[in-house]
């Protein structure tokens, strides 16, 4: 199978609210946990980490409970969503999980678990919008630009990737789709040298996380013509969504999710809820978040869930067209 890389960004190791060894599967016990535990399916170091140091010391003290990430890394961070789906429903063991989560449906194709029917949706933490970046010698000003050029250079306008079925990768081929254009994908191992070969124009265009590359973009080391959020991010107003440029329905991100295993109570499942949203309506979360890029949901249950089927679907039907098979 092959190994599907998400964008990542520059952090340290966190540990919130002390250090905790977990293994195994965890047994039911009571909720309120001494221990909040929060499977992490990414390695140290990366988005998740980054969100949650962000969040979670906030929602620990709203709940009167520790939270600790548990990292299970692996397999496109299958390894770690199955932990969560087979562990007791009791509230004691969550995670955080990446745009992966509901990418991998499209992708692999006997996953150890149902990504909708085998997991409790607890709310949306941040969404990460993706970027539309391009070097400075690329003549153009826009997404209308690009898309005339691309139809003009069928074949000839290269694009950067972290890798084979990422965010990054689909979002160019549902560009390709949607505007009927032919942009060449150019996998790289990770989202790192593939901005450093757009900086040094080895490729054209690319589509990564904002906070990636938010400052080579201040530095006007590349330029940002489109943002692909619903709406524009705060961390870069003044720059266009691909729906207000033209591009109708075009709407990529990286959704950071909490879940829990399926069958949690319903008083459960409200009381961490709520304390999530609350934890991302405080003021300085909020802003340290934005600051990075990333945009505060903190949305209901049910809301996550509709999300969650929707994010499944549209990636499904992007890797269908553009001729990718589930392994």
């Amino acid at each position: 199978m092959k190994s599907f890389l998400q964008h990542g960004w520059a952090g340290a190791l966190v540990l919130v609210a002390g250090a905790v060894s977990f293994s195994g599967v965890a047994s039911a016990q009571p909720f309120p946990c001494k221990v909040i535990r929060v499977v992490n399916p990414s390695a140290p170091g990366g988005n998740s980490d980054i969100v949650f140091r962000l969040f979670a010391g906030r929602m620990g003290e709203l709940l009167g409970q520790q939270m600790v990430l548990d990292y299970r890394p692996g397999a496109g961070g299958t390894i770690g969503a199955d932990i969560t789906a087979k562990s007791a429903p009791d509230g004691c063991t969550t995670a955080i999980v990446a745009a992966s989560f509901v990418i991998n449906p499209a992708l692999i194709k006997k996953l150890p678990f149902d990504t909708v029917k085998d997991f409790t949706p607890l709310g949306l933490v941040v969404d990460i919008p993706t970027s539309v970046v391009v070097h400075p010698s690329l003549p153009v000003k826009n997404v209308k630009d690009l898309i005339a050029l691309a139809k003009t250079k069928p074949g000839e306008v290269f694009y950067s990737s972290s890798g084979p079925g990422t965010v990054g990768h689909l979002a160019g081929e549902l560009l390709n789709s949607v505007a009927s254009v032919k942009l060449v994908h150019v996998p790289y191992k990770g989202i790192a040298p593939g901005v450093i070969d757009l900086i040094a124009g080895q490729v054209q265009l690319s589509f990564p996380s904002i906070p990636v590359v938010i400052e080579n973009v201040r530095s006007g080391k590349i330029k940002m013509i489109a943002q692909c959020g619903t709406a524009r991010s705060s961390s870069v107003p003044d720059v266009p969504t691909m729906v207000e440029s033209g591009v109708k329905g075009f709407i990529v991100s990286s959704g950071f999710s909490f879940i829990g295993p399926a069958g949690m109570p319903k008083a459960v499942v409200e009381k961490l809820n709520s304390a999530l949203a609350k934890s991302l309506q405080d003021p300085t979360v909020r802003k340290e978040l934005i600051s990075r890029g990333a945009d505060p949901v903190g949305n209901s249950s049910e809301q996550h869930a509709a999300y969650i089927k929707a994010e499944i679907d549209k990636w499904q039907k992007v890797a269908s067209h553009a001729g990718i098979t589930p392994e």
